[in-house]
């Protein structure tokens, strides 16, 4: 991994001004930057600051100056900050969509000790805040009904909060050492809820990649567990008499980065997918910041933002490498399985992230399609199709690895054709698995045609048809849903082109001959 500096958004000051955390919305296009001043900085995604607003305390006789901030975390839907404090208490900010929105407080969450740390995990759209407590409590608070509850209480304080990679669970680190895990939501096939390990000293850099857990602290060594707490790999820096406890760790959206901060200094670690290893790939030394006290991945992975102790705040580029394709749009390289495709011509459209689900490497990008709007990828074992304008993506499993031989085809606004060695596969853009997949000798598009909930129906039920050759005069209907075939057209000459109506209960198609049938689906014309 690459880091590529950008600029300051922050300037540092000659003064201790410790930058408490730092928060990206989801949506990529707010960051925000949490002070010890009790303020909540405000920028856009270029870094430009934009707004800013003070926080309050609990209760005003004691001063607006009896408590600290802790940490900020942005809402699933980047309308909402949480911010918890010392003084018992997690406040809700609402601070709108535009800039300048004026921000209220809509929730209050009171605490039964103070505040040290707090998560939303972004996958869970009406999941709660975890907040971590002085007293060892990790306690969910839900937004929408009000209430919080305790998940469970741990015996020394804790000190550090991750969420993993899907966001349906996360990791606790506390002062005993002790690492919990816990789900949010039922996951099958996950390991067990409870205690992880126990590491050697309070775990302050915390990280939960896509199967292991990165532990580190003021003993100047990074361990990396497996899933079941097993130490895999250690890294240790005691020796180097230059080098300081470990402060923050941040993980990448695709699981396969793990920046560390310490001082004067961010290491970047990175998972080698062919390997199966993690390898320090970069240090970034930054004279004279001191100790790094919050980091921030943008959630695309295009971009990482550091804090310090005296109140700057820096901004890097985080890529492995970036191309051109077509001339119409950047693709870059955020991580060994997830790209970010920039339109270069459009400035008004939104850049979109393609992951790979499975972990895999992707070692293909291509931007297809009349226009420019499709996009392919490929890994050793899987195909990624998706749109640009609808910020879809699909992954489907995929053998062929040479690359060669498919025909793809985008005239249809939800859904891709693959042709490839006889065979058919539809993939609705959003959903990793193919719609359907058939056996025909036609590569024509204009001998296929597809349905996809193109008009309402009554209730709301799913309406998916296809119709295609099975020979040069034979058409077939089936339901893309159950497989189950509607019904077998047969022509006495061969057919050049055919078109399914929205619902899929009439054909028309089109013979040698010039004829034109229509047909409904119980094979009358």
């Amino acid at each position: 991994m690459l880091l590529k500096y950008l600029g300051t958004i922050m300037p540092a000051q000659e003064l201790e001004n410790k930058v408490v955390d730092i928060a990206w919305s989801p949506n990529n296009l707010k960051l925000a930057v949490a002070s010890s001043d009790r303020t909540i900085y405000l920028f856009d995604e270029n870094g430009v600051k934009r707004d800013k607003f003070s926080t309050k305390p609990v209760d005003v006789k004691f001063g607006k100056k009896s408590y600290m901030i802790k940490g900020i975390v942005f809402s699933p839907e980047s309308t909402k900050i949480a911010v918890g404090q010392t003084d018992c208490i997690v406040y809700v900010y609402k601070i709108g969509e535009d800039w300048g929105d004026k921000k209220v407080i809509c929730n209050k969450f009171r605490q039964s000790s103070a505040v040290t740390c707090l998560i939303w995990p972004v996958e869970a759209k009406e999941g709660p805040i975890i907040i971590g407590l002085a007293d060892g409590k990790v306690r969910a608070a839900l937004v929408k009904s009000q209430k919080a509850q305790t998940l469970y209480t741990s015996d020394a304080m804790t000190i550090a909060l991750a969420s993993n990679i899907r966001g349906n669970g996360f990791i606790s680190s506390h002062a005993d050492g002790s690492i919990i895990r816990y789900y949010i939501t039922e996951n099958d096939g996950a390991e067990p809820s409870g205690r992880v390990c126990v590491h050697g000293v309070p775990a302050y850099a915390l990280a939960w990649s896509q199967s292991h857990i990165l532990a580190a602290g003021c003993d100047k060594r990074l361990t990396v567990y497996d899933s079941y707490g097993k130490p895999v790999k250690i890294f240790d820096y005691s020796r180097d008499p230059e080098e300081r406890e470990i402060t923050v760790a941040c993980c990448s959206p695709s699981g396969q980065s793990i920046a560390v901060g310490s001082w004067d200094k961010i290491r970047i670690l990175d998972w080698t997918p062919r390997r199966s290893v993690w390898e320090e790939t970069n240090v970034r030394t930054l004279p004279n910041f001191y100790t790094i006290t919050a980091l921030a991945w943008r959630r695309d992975g295009s971009k990482l933002v550091v804090g310090g102790l005296c109140g700057g705040v820096e901004q890097f580029e985080t890529i492995l490498r970036r191309t051109v394709v077509r001339g119409s749009h950047e693709v870059a390289y955020v991580g060994p399985s997830q790209v970010v495709i920039r339109p270069l011509n459009d400035s008004s459209q939104r850049s979109i992230v393609v992951r790979s689900q499975t972990g895999l490497e992707i070692e293909d990008v291509r931007v297809l399609g009349r226009r420019d709007n499709n996009v392919v990828a490929r890994t050793a074992r899987t195909l990624l199709i998706g749109d640009i304008e609808l910020g879809l993506i699909s992954e489907i499993p995929w053998e062929n690895r040479s690359g060669s031989g498919e025909k793809f085809f985008f005239e249809y606004p939800v859904v891709c054709l693959i042709f490839y060695s006889g065979e058919l596969t539809i993939v609705e853009y959003g959903q990793n698995e193919a719609l359907g997949s058939v056996r025909t000798e036609a590569v024509n598009p204009h001998v296929v045609s597809v349905r996809v909930n193109e008009r309402p129906s009554i209730g709301g039920i799913d309406n998916k048809k296809l119709a295609y050759l099975l020979d040069p005069r034979t058409v077939r209907v089936i339901d893309l849903l159950t497989g189950a075939t509607i019904s077998v057209i047969v022509h006495d000459a061969r057919i050049d082109w055919l078109e399914l109506s929205e619902t899929g209960h009439r054909l028309l198609s089109r013979d040698k001959r010039g004829r034109l049938w229509l047909s409904n689906d119980t094979g009358g014309r």
